[in-house]
C-alpha cells in the first residue's frame, strides 16, 4: 500500500486494518506522534489527514489511501511554525507527551479560524493534557494567531481588563520579531 506522509510517498507492507499510528511510528520511524489511549479520546496521536485533524490510533491505514498525512515532523523541519514557536515562547509543555497532538489540533484550528476566541479554542481543543497546561495552550494559540492574548505569566494567562483591571497577556509581536 502506498501512503503519502509529510509530502513523501512510502510503500508499506501492512494489514489494511493496521492503525495509522503504528505505521507512522513503527514502520516509518516518525515517533513524534504519540500513543495515548488507543480509543481516539485523548488526542496524543493527532495528525492531519488532508488538512483535517484525525486521531491516528483508530484510523486504519486503508482509510488514508490517496490522502495526504502530515505529522508533527512534517509541520516544519526546524520547529519554525508559528504554533511551535508560540509553544516554546510560552513554555507550554510540562511533561510534553501530549504536545505534538495538541499542536496539530491547534494548527488545524488556526487554519479554519485564524482569530479564535477563548470559546472557539476551548471547543476545538478536545485533546487531554494530564499535566493541565490548558491555559498555556490557549495562550499559545492566541500568540500564534496574533490576537494579543498570548503572553503573561501562567497565573495571568487569558486575563483581560474585566478580570484583572489591566490588559494582562498583551504581546508586542514587533518586539519579538
Amino acid at each position: 500500500m502506498i501512503v503519502n506522509v509529510n509530502a513523501r510517498r512510502y510503500d508499506v507492507d501492512v494489514e489494511p486494518d493496521t492503525p495509522l499510528l503504528w505505521v507512522l511510528r513503527d514502520i516509518l520511524g516518525l515517533t513524534g506522534t504519540k500513543f495515548g489511549c488507543g480509543i481516539a479520546q485523548c488526542g496524543a496521536c493527532t495528525v492531519h489527514l488532508d488538512g483535517e485533524p484525525v486521531r491516528s490510533c483508530s484510523m486504519p491505514v486503508s482509510a488514508i489511501e490517496g490522502k495526504r498525512v502530515v505529522t508533527i515532523e512534517g509541520l516544519s523541519r526546524d520547529s519554525s511554525h508559528p504554533v511551535q514557536k508560540a509553544w516554546v515562547a510560552l513554555d507550554v509543555p510540562q511533561c510534553g507527551y501530549c504536545q505534538s497532538g495538541q499542536i496539530m489540533t491547534a494548527v488545524a484550528l488556526l487554519k479554519k479560524n485564524p482569530q479564535p476566541t477563548d470559546k472557539d479554542i476551548d471547543e476545538a481543543m478536545t485533546n487531554i493534557c494530564r499535566c493541565g497546561t490548558y491555559q498555556r495552550v490557549r495562550a499559545a494559540i492566541h500568540m500564534a494567531a496574533g490576537t494579543g492574548k498570548g503572553g503573561g505569566s501562567v497565573i495571568h494567562m487569558g486575563a483581560g481588563p474585566s478580570d484583572s483591571g489591566g490588559p494582562a497577556g498583551v504581546v508586542d509581536h514587533e518586539a519579538q520579531a
